[in-house]
């Protein structure tokens, strides 16, 4: 799934995809074409409470290719593991998987999110990863508010990915596939997520989109294993077999405390093809977590790193639409993953699915709220309705952008419902003010 967010995003995309394309046939993304890397550390993304009640301003570490010109580059937001009790943006994984793919003309963003959480159990450690969540998305909206007024960090927002280590894994996975409110209920009462401000969170930059072209899973899992769906972002996942903290298969993550089950990579990638979820998926044979960053020998842990490079960066340039010859292809996974039964919640109104790709900004708004199109050449129909059903506006547009003027409308909630004529919909909730 992905947004546009420009009047000509149409132009646009085709642009990036050839851009991409033409980049790597010329060596970039595909090979390490820089030498020199900028980092702007300590750049506010952010702010939000943490779990013991005080303010916290969140910020990011930016690395970027020395003296790139590149006015629309492809970004990788990484998080840190750390259990979700430590970690840091300098963190020996996310800093060299930043410089690495830096190198290679990726611009990269390594967050530092809200850790700690007490008591030290399963109920307050799926809070801890909610927390998470609500900043890396928050971080996702900083890049796209910022393209869309002082292009500041020069991201190219249909190619935006998310990816981390172990606890930074399992942020990114639950951005992309926990998506309904009532999914995560039977971890944390409704109350309680709607007082933190629900799973997009209050974090900052609010009304812009969270929508991400993939995702990177390093020793990862998530809770249920059934949150990935038909119809959902690609990933790629690399996963130690004998991984004593977060399980390669099923099993109780274990940061020295035994907390409660989670789905590892083994069994995201049985549910991805069960599904056909495009996936990449590359077991390390007998290693334990995170191994290019620790266990083992410098020597070792650099093996593992380059491995844990290649890996990813096939996965990188595949989406980016580019043909370069792999460097590590996937192999066989081991063991079996045993899907138990899961029932899919039914949807609430805070989470409405989409077949139709549309950015929408800024949402909320007091006067204006624009409505970007993937493919500006479709015929749309536009519907707004209030929270009883009324349709209060119809439109019908074969533009790039439709502006909707909040003029008489009341202040509130209204559902807005798009359809093109290739059949597909899309249904999102806008809020005027």
């Amino acid at each position: 799934m992905k947004k546009i967010y420009l009047a000509v995003s149409g132009v646009l995309t085709v642009a990036s995809s050839l851009t991409a394309q033409t980049a790597c046939s010329t060596g970039r993304y595909a090979n390490d074409v820089y030498t020199n890397i900028t980092t702007t550390s300590a750049i506010p993304y952010g702010s939000n409470t943490t779990w013991s009640g005080s303010a916290q301003t969140l910020t990011l570490d930016f690395h970027e290719p020395a003296g790139d010109t590149c006015t629309a580059r492809p970004l990788i937001i990484w998080a840190h593991g750390g259990s979700f009790v430590g970690g840091a943006s300098t963190d020996p994984d996310v800093d060299t998987l930043s410089n690495r793919f830096a190198r290679k003309g990726f611009a990269c963003a390594s967050i530092n999110y809200r850790i700690g959480f007490y008591p030290f159990d399963s109920a307050h450690a799926v809070i801890a990863v909610v927390r998470a969540v609500q900043d890396m998305k928050a971080a996702i909206r900083f890049f796209y508010k910022d393209r869309k007024n002082s292009n500041t960090y020069k991201i190219d927002t249909n190619n935006i990915f998310i990816g981390g280590s172990s606890a930074g894994a399992i942020a990114a996975l639950h951005v992309a596939y926990l998506d309904r409110p009532c999914e995560i209920q039977p971890y944390v009462n409704s109350t309680t997520l709607n007082s933190m401000g629900g799973l997009s969170g209050n974090s900052g930059n609010p009304g812009y989109s969270e929508r991400v072209k993939g995702v990177i899973n390093l020793c990862g899992a998530l809770a249920i294993y059934g949150w990935l769906e038909a119809g959902n972002l690609p990933f790629c996942s690399m996963h130690g077999t004998i991984d004593a903290t977060v399980k390669y298969n099923r099993g109780i993550v274990n940061p020295g405390t035994p907390l409660m089950y989670l789905d590892g990579s083994r069994m995201l990638y049985a549910q991805a093809v069960a599904l056909g979820v495009q996936n990449k998926f590359y077991t390390w044979l007998g290693a334990d977590h995170v191994p290019y960053v620790q266990g083992g020998t410098a020597a070792t842990q650099a093996a593992y790193m380059d491995t844990t490079v290649n890996f990813v960066r096939d996965y990188l340039i595949d989406r980016l639409g580019c043909t370069n010859p792999a460097l590590q292809p996937p192999n066989a996974p081991a063991q079996t993953a045993t899907l138990y039964p899961y029932t899919p919640c039914l949807v609430d109104i805070r989470t409405i699915s989409n077949s139709l790709a549309l950015e929408i900004y800024p949402n909320p708004s007091n006067d204006k709220i624009h409505v970007v199109f993937e493919n500006p050449n479709e015929k749309h129909s536009v519907q707004i309705t209030d929270i009883s059903g009324r349709v209060v506006r119809t439109y019908s547009c074969n533009q790039a952008e439709l502006a909707i003027e909040k003029e008489n409308l009341n202040t509130g909630m209204y559902l807005l419902k798009v359809s093109d004529t290739q059949g597909q919909s899309s249904l999102q909730k806008i809020i005027f003010y």
